[in-house]
C-alpha cells in the first residue's frame, strides 16, 4: 500500500486540471479516518483536543509542516479543536499534493 505521508508535495504552478471524482476516490481511500472530500473541491477534517493549548500547539506544527512542504492549508483554531481545509488554489481543486499534505498532517497528531 502507498504511504502518502512518505511522498513530498509538488508545487503547483497552475495549468493542470484538478483531479476528477474518479481520480480522487483511490487517493481518499489511502487517507486515515476523518478526512472528508467536499464537493470534489477540497479536503476537510476536524481535530479534537483537551484544551486550547493542545489545539494551538497542533496548529503550529501544521504551520511548520506547511512551510516545509510549500503547501498551505486553511487552519481554523478554536478552544479544543482545529479544523483543516486543503486544496490547491492554483487549480481551484484537488491535486495529489493535497492528499500528501493531509497524510502528513495526520502523522502530526
Amino acid at each position: 500500500m502507498i504511504d502518502l505521508a512518505e511522498k513530498e508535495c509538488i508545487p503547483c504552478r497552475g495549468g493542470v486540471p484538478a483531479l476528477t471524482h474518479e481520480e480522487i476516490a483511490p487517493l481518499r481511500a489511502l487517507l486515515g479516518d476523518g478526512w472528508n472530500v467536499v464537493d470534489d473541491h477540497h479536503l476537510a477534517k476536524d481535530f479534537a483536543f483537551d484544551d486550547f493549548l493542545g489545539a494551538l500547539a497542533f496548529t503550529n506544527r501544521v504551520g511548520e509542516l506547511a512551510e516545509a512542504q510549500g503547501h498551505h492549508p486553511d487552519i481554523h483554531l478554536a478552544w479544543g479543536k482545529a479544523g483543516i481545509e486543503i486544496w490547491t488554489h492554483k487549480v481551484n481543486g484537488l491535486t495529489e499534493s493535497d492528499f500528501i499534505l493531509a497524510a502528513k498532517i495526520d502523522k502530526l497528531r
